[in-house]
């Protein structure tokens, strides 16, 4: 065999048996708790149909009303800063904001608490990007997110939890700043960080709003479609690998409480889309995090365009999901054992 051919055939052989690696790593690691609910959409409760009349509000002021919103547009981002500011203020929390200048223009991550009982020094975050890319109105990246912050926030305000509940609207997590230093998102979690505080889980909620019952409505980067359905009518919870108990708790307790189709993964960091929000910032710090997610441009098509408009955002679906969301969080919050 020529020296050539023998490299070229220990090349394959390399590639075959990472690709079995990766397969049995997945087996190993996206396991989860509780199966997802497969059953026909249900009606909505009464309290549902609140949350879903509140959502609709929530995006169609900061897609509709106020539109685009980046550093582009500064008059524009603060207008959705100080919108979200009032909702708080309104569910009588006050409000902190951590500025910050990004490429000369001021910029803020907002701040909520509800201070914990029994544990008040570990603390569980809830966050979402106000911001939007150049050019989107950003209805469902990530309206969809910050509309279900404002309703948890709403739904859990007057409860005294045991673990601290902190919920944090993050700016600047679209380009230029994805993954960076002066991400809205990783300014706040190194602050954290040198503030030793004990963040003992973060959820990033992450464009929420697109859902699907059409056959082969839902794609995936390698190697998730050998794992998970082709139908876009479910939420994902994904983590890395050292956050996957954090999943599981999650998914766990979306799937005893909330009649809705449930998908979870705990995987590489670098996988595609598995660190591509605000959750990594938190990775980033040491910090166990996971991100909520519809998956974006895997199943949505208008993401980072003109067309991320309010009227395609599913709002009973978000409603049911954001309803389930305040469970999970109430778990996490309460439970004995979170690592």
């Amino acid at each position: 065999m020529k020296p050539r051919q023998r490299s070229q055939l220990i090349a394959g052989f390399l590639i075959i048996f990472s690709v079995f690696i990766l397969i049995a790593l997945f087996l190993q690691t996206a396991q989860m708790i509780g199966k997802s609910y497969s059953g026909h959409f249900l009606p909505l409760s009464v309290q549902e149909k609140e949350i879903s009349a509140n959502l609709r509000g929530h995006v169609f002021m900061l897609a509709d009303e106020i539109g685009e919103r980046n550093i582009w547009l500064p008059q524009k981002l603060n207008a959705a800063a100080v919108y979200i500011e009032q909702v708080w203020q309104e569910q009588s929390f006050a409000v902190q904001r951590q500025e910050y200048a990004a490429r000369g223009v001021e910029s803020a991550n907002l701040i909520i608490e509800i201070p914990g009982i029994a544990m008040p020094d570990q603390i569980i975050v809830v966050g979402a990007h106000y911001d939007t890319v150049l050019g989107s109105p950003g209805a469902n990246d990530n309206g969809s997110g910050v509309a279900s912050l404002l309703e948890l926030s709403r739904l859990l305000a007057g409860m005294k939890p045991a673990r601290t509940i902190r919920f944090v609207a993050f700016t600047n997590e679209e380009p230029p700043f994805f993954l960076r230093l002066d991400m809205g998102s990783r300014v706040y979690a190194s602050r954290s960080r040198s503030r030793n505080e004990n963040i003992v889980g973060m959820l990033s909620l992450e464009t929420m709003g697109y859902y699907s019952e059409a056959p082969n409505s839902q794609e995936y980067p390698f190697p998730f479609s050998f794992f998970y359905p082709h139908t876009a009518n479910f939420i994902g919870f994904v983590g890395n690998i050292r956050s996957r108990h954090l999943v599981r708790l999650s998914l766990a307790a979306f799937r005893n409480t909330t009649k809705f189709p449930s998908e979870g993964t705990a995987a590489p960091g670098w996988l595609t889309g598995i660190g591509w929000s605000d959750h990594w910032s938190f990775w980033r710090e040491g910090y166990r995090a996971i991100m909520v997610t519809d998956t974006a441009f895997f199943r949505y098509d208008p993401y980072h365009t003109r067309k991320d408009t309010p009227e395609k955002i599913g709002y009973d679906r978000l409603a049911r999901v954001t309803k389930g969301l305040a469970e999970v969080v109430i778990e996490l919050a309460n439970t004995e054992k979170l690592q």
